[in-house]
Formats: C-alpha cells, structure tokens, sequence
C-alpha cells in the first residue's frame, strides 16, 4: 500500500502537470490512520511538494505542525460532515471554473448529455461563491455534504472528496475533462440532454453502484 504523504505529494504533481491548478494553488489533504489530517501548506508550488513541506493538523482545526494552507477550514468542514472522507482534493480546473463564470444561472454542471458523468459522479453542483480563505468557504459547502462528492465552487475552483487519495483526484480530472467536452458542445450548438427514460435509468444504476467517484 502506498505511502499516504507520498501519494498525496504525487497527486499534487499530478493535478499541476493535468493543468488542475498554477503554482501554489490549490491544496490537498488526507486524514491518516492515527486521527491527524496532513494538508498542503501555503505557498509551496504543488509540482515542486514533498513529504517534509506537509503541514498537519487535528480534526478540530488545531494546528499541529506547519503553516496548512489557509483554506484548511474548507477541508475540515468536509471532515466534519462526511464520516467517509478520507480525503479531499482542491483545485481550479480551468474550463470547470469557466462555466461557473460564463453560466452563474446554473444549478449543476449540465452533465445530463453525458452518461459517464452520471454514472461516475452523479449530479455535479456549483457552490455559491465564498472569498478564498475565510470560514464561508466552508459554510457553503454545508448544503451539499455529504451527499455529493465532486462540486465546483464559484468563480473559484472545484472541490472532490472521497474514501482515498485517488477517488478524489480522480474526480477533479474527470469533472475537467467532462467540462471541456461540454464547452466544444456549447460551441457546436449546445448540448442536448439525454432522453428521460434513459437519465432515469443512469440515475438507477449510478444509486445502485454506491457513492464513490470513478
């Protein structure tokens, strides 16, 4: 099994190299085996992350070590109102981010045209938009826990959680690429949605294939 800090620090090279995020920005956490969570710390560059850069903090938000990223409270909220997360990926996926500026009349990313979409992720929501590092960014999230797993966050970025490291990255790349996917539809005339009986029938099969992103 793979080392937890070394994972998440191989995720984080992996969401800048996908072009998920610049810099420093973004952030990525894990709640490990003895109760702490290790998150990434503000301002290292995420391609450039080790184990030894890792900041770590108790559940209730005490900081143990490190200078944690200062959207932490936005982590620690997920842990709080999703007993299965283990793990919680931030990032600003661009097209993601896009349709969050270009259509703020949207309740969901328009997935309903894509059936991987709706069989790996289910409804993908837009979060209302919260200033980067304050304590809303994790009130609105409230809303939306722990029923979905994958959101995009207004004007920001876009949140996954998931039982494993990789569940949530993998996630944040799909709901990229399914962003990307329906923006060339947006140009190309628009995306129609799926028949009815059939988004009822994804719907069915996604319920009864669990929670998990794929």
């Amino acid at each position: 099994m793979p080392d937890p800090l070394e994972l998440l620090c191989d995720i984080c090279r992996r969401l800048h190299a996908r072009n998920l995020l610049a810099a420093a920005d973004g952030n990525v956490s894990v709640l490990l085996d003895d109760g702490r969570i290790a998150i990434t710390p503000a301002g290292v560059a995420k391609a450039r992350m080790e184990p030894a850069d890792l900041a770590y903090l108790e559940p209730g938000g005490t900081v143990l070590s490190g200078r944690p990223s200062s959207e932490r409270l936005m982590h620690l909220a997920i842990y709080r109102a999703c007993p299965e997360a283990r793990a919680v990926v931030h990032a600003h996926p661009p097209t993601a981010v896009a349709w969050s500026l270009a259509r703020p009349d949207l309740a969901c990313l328009p997935g309903d045209a894509l059936p991987e979409v709706i069989l790996a992720a289910g409804a993908i929501p837009f979060v209302p938009y919260a200033r980067p590092g304050t304590a809303a960014m994790g009130e609105v999230l409230a809303p939306f826990l722990p029923e979905h797993r994958l959101l995009v966050l207004a004007r920001h970025g876009a949140l996954a959680w998931g039982e494993t490291l990789e569940e949530a990255y993998n996630g944040m790349e799909r709901l990229e690429h399914a962003s990307q996917i329906l923006a060339a539809a947006e140009r190309l005339g628009g995306a129609l949605p799926l028949p009815a009986a059939e988004l009822e029938a994804l719907r069915q099969a996604r319920a009864q294939s669990g929670r998990r992103l794929l």
